[in-house]
């Protein structure tokens, strides 16, 4: 007979469950492990340019472009690139005024059927699930005034449960990315900051 199955007990958020066998652990901690220095390099790359090729990330950190695809490949399958997108310039696109706009509900549990409303609306960049006065944030793109006030009376204000909205609009950008901080930016940007 084999050595009885020992169990350790894990909570994350995005995982209800409680009782993993010690080989679950190592499986579900080897997913959600930290990426290793060349790994967050490639990232660091990537986040700057998604469409540099892998002989050119490989000429960078002077490896083989298979070793690069390899990894690459990897981080795609632990979720850490999730995917590639071009970034558009919302003043050539008639997606000019932005707002952010706060949604209150009837109830604080709607069993995520007005988040999923809000995450369907065309305009909205970004939908959050926030804690305080206000149910959700949503970061939303419009042409207008008045194509904001549409969105609010007749698209957001008829979706069920929600009880009311407070906008705030943007006047000026001064940042707006999608980066991460990682470590290899930070190391780039001491550099430039210290003039090396």
């Amino acid at each position: 007979m084999g050595e009885p199955r020992r169990f350790v007990s894990v909570t994350w958020p995005c995982i209800r469950r409680r009782d993993w066998s010690i080989d679950e652990y190592a499986a579900i901690r080897h997913t959600f492990r930290m990426n290793d220095d060349i790994d967050v390099k490639i990232l660091a790359i990537l986040q700057g340019d998604a469409r540099v090729s892998n002989a050119e990330i490989a000429r960078r950190l002077g490896m083989a472009p298979s070793g690069i695809l390899e990894r690459i490949r990897k981080l795609e399958s632990r979720g850490a690139i999730l995917s590639y997108e071009a970034r558009l310039n919302p003043r050539t696109l008639n997606a000019r005024f932005l707002a952010f706009i706060f949604v209150r509900t009837e109830s604080v549990s709607d069993d995520g059927n007005v988040g999923a409303a809000l995450a369907a609306l065309p305009e909205a960049q970004e939908v959050h699930n926030v804690a305080g006065e206000d149910c959700y944030l949503v970061k939303a793109r419009v042409a207008d005034p008045e194509a904001l006030s549409r969105l609010l009376h007749e698209r957001i204000g008829r979706i069920p449960s929600v009880r009311s909205t407070r906008s705030t609009i943007v006047l000026e950008t001064l940042k707006e990315t999608t980066r991460l901080p990682l470590a290899a930016d930070a190391e780039t940007e001491s550099e430039a900051w210290h003039g090396k």
